[in-house]
């Protein structure tokens, strides 16, 4: 697969590119254990990150909501990558599955675990984890939730969860949309 668009290194950009790369590999992301590769070996952005910098406003908003979607919100790990990789399956989503398999892994995900999300068979004993594949199942179905399940979700999960859960998901499904149109894949090598 050939990008459709440049991949800009450090030295290619703008003011106002410079302050969305520095968003991304200076904000959280790039801090701790790198557990995928955010940049490659000549400094350009990988996944969606490459993608953001070719429209400065939007990728910084972007790249913004992703980390309040990563690290603002009250879902545990575990929670948050079952939700994030079941987007990367529906989606079709190559990028998506490389990066958070990975993490996955680093919270507490077992390859039985990832092996049941991959085939779209994911379920746990734990009920708010059930909760949260069962409703962004849901959600990637673009199924209509009835006020039945909705108040079930709602009781084990509490609302905020159902909003995160939600903003989440259609997060992801941005960042797949672009990688799709732009024709962005894993890291070579990967």
């Amino acid at each position: 697969m050939s990008e459709r668009l440049p991949r800009l290194t450090p030295d290619q950009l703008t003011a106002e590119q410079a302050a969305v790369y520095d968003a991304i590999a200076g904000g959280p992301r790039a801090a701790g254990p790198q557990l995928f590769e955010l940049k490659d070996r000549q400094g350009a952005l990988n996944g969606p990150f490459g993608i953001m910098l070719h429209q400065p406003g939007l990728g910084l908003a972007l790249q913004e909501l992703g980390a309040a979607v990563r690290y603002r919100t009250t879902l545990s790990a575990r929670c948050r990558e079952i939700a994030i990789l079941q987007v990367g399956v529906a989606e079709d989503s190559a990028f998506e599955w490389y990066a958070h398999e990975a993490v996955g892994r680093a919270v507490g995900l077992t390859e039985e675990e990832l092996t049941a999300l991959r085939e779209g068979r994911f379920g746990s004993a734990d009920p708010t984890e059930e909760a949260v594949a069962r409703f962004t199942e849901a959600l990637l179905r673009d199924a209509e939730i009835s006020d039945e399940d909705y108040a079930g979700y709602r009781d084990v999960l509490g609302e905020p969860v159902l909003v995160e859960l939600t903003v989440l998901a259609g997060y992801y499904r941005t960042l797949a949309s672009m990688m799709r149109v732009f024709n962005v894949g894993v890291p070579a090598g990967h």
